[in-house]
Order: structure tokens, then C-alpha cells, then sequence
């Protein structure tokens, strides 16, 4: 089920890499979401290599859902994805919970 949504200002393509960061969420080719306010809580989601919530892009939103029961005090986690993997996680190791096991 519908978990949260991701929000924030639209920018360009150019807009987002002029600013960089790590809370842009592309939503196409030439837009991403700029997820940087506080106000969006979906933000403080972390990445899980084996994932309980997915991502679902629809007319420019972006929601996470629930790919399964989630246990109450369990941590919210979805796949950020091989580009942001490459340039953010995998420079300093994945710390999600089935990395951790492994170590």
C-alpha cells in the first residue's frame, strides 16, 4: 500500500545538476524533484540493497509503497538506484541491513 509521497520543487535538468545534491529525485530525462525541504519526509527514506518499499513515478509524482507487511518500528528503505549508488554509496560502503549481514 501507499506508504508516502516525495515532494519538493520541480526543476530542469540543468537546474538539478547546477545545484547537485543528494536529494534529487529524476522524474524524467529533463525533470527531477528537488526533495531538499524539510517538510518532505519521504527524504529521510534510506536505501536498501533488499528493499521493503518501491518507488512508483506517476505524472511527475513520486510515491513509495509498501512491498510488503512493514513491521511497526521497522526502517522505511527503497533501491535508490545504480547512479546514485555509484556516485554517493559505493565510494563508502552500503550500510542497509543486508550489507551489514554480510560483513
Amino acid at each position: 500500500g501507499f506508504v508516502v509521497e516525495y515532494t519538493g520543487q520541480i526543476l530542469t535538468r540543468e537546474k538539478a545538476d547546477e545545484k547537485g545534491g543528494r536529494y534529487l529525485f529524476d522524474i524524467s530525462n529533463r525533470r527531477a524533484i528537488d526533495g531538499t525541504n524539510r517538510k518532505n519526509i519521504a527524504r529521510y527514506i534510506n536505501h536498501a540493497c533488499r528493499p521493503n518499499c518501491e518507488v512508483d513515478i506517476r505524472k511527475g509524482r513520486i510515491f513509495v509503497f509498501a512491498r510488503r507487511k512493514i513491521k511497526a518500528g521497522e526502517e522505511l528503505n527503497y533501491d535508490y538506484g545504480k547512479e546514485y549508488w555509484d556516485e554517493y554509496i559505493k565510494p563508502h560502503g552500503c550500510r542497509c541491513e543486508k550489507c551489514q549481514e554480510v560483513r
